[in-house]
């Protein structure tokens, strides 16, 4: 009997672990998506004005009135500085890397679900479920090691996005009468 619940802790120890994999890849996907969701909209906030200030400076340089090259000049420095950091940041690719980080770390949550969820009750060995779980594992130390940080207000989003119930599933809610 004494072997059958050292045995049974085994089993829940590798369920839990699991368990730690799928929070920590909620909450790195959520935060991914939220950092992409900056990035989305930086591009945005930049590359509007930019393109405006760029067709007015334009249309200034090219009226009659002198005032209006003093205007030209200065929307042209303004364009310039805001193409500038446009490319310096390049706030598209960061956008696109942290979407495709973020459905890296969803795919692997769907993963550890299924494993808590299903696969763990089937009749895998202890040791064949230790196998799947170091997998797990193994997929999320890459994805921690090849993906963009973080930054840390994105995490807190997310963070909160998470405790807010952003990312339950209604299945997963209890009923209340």
């Amino acid at each position: 009997m004494r072997i059958n619940d050292n045995m049974e802790s085994i089993k829940n120890k590798i369920i839990k672990e699991a368990k730690r994999v799928k929070e920590d890849s909620l909450y790195s996907a959520k935060g991914q998506f939220v950092a992409a969701n900056f990035w989305t909209n930086f591009h945005l906030w930049i590359g509007v004005p930019t393109a405006i200030l760029a067709a007015v400076s334009g249309a200034s340089a090219l009226s009659e009135f002198d005032y209006h090259h003093i205007i030209a000049g200065f929307l042209a420095i303004i364009v310039t500085a805001l193409i500038a950091v446009t490319t310096f940041l390049n706030p598209n690719e960061k956008a696109t890397s942290h979407r495709n980080a973020g459905n890296k770390y969803n795919s692997l949550r769907n993963k550890a679900r299924i494993f808590c969820e299903i696969d763990s009750y089937g009749k895998d060995s202890d040791q064949e479920l230790t196998k799947q779980l170091k997998e797990l594992a193994k997929q999320r130390d890459e994805l921690n090691q090849n993906t963009p940080q973080i930054p840390r207000w994105a995490f807190k989003r997310a963070r909160k996005g998470i405790e807010e119930g952003e990312a339950d599933y209604k299945v997963d809610k209890k009923n209340k009468i």
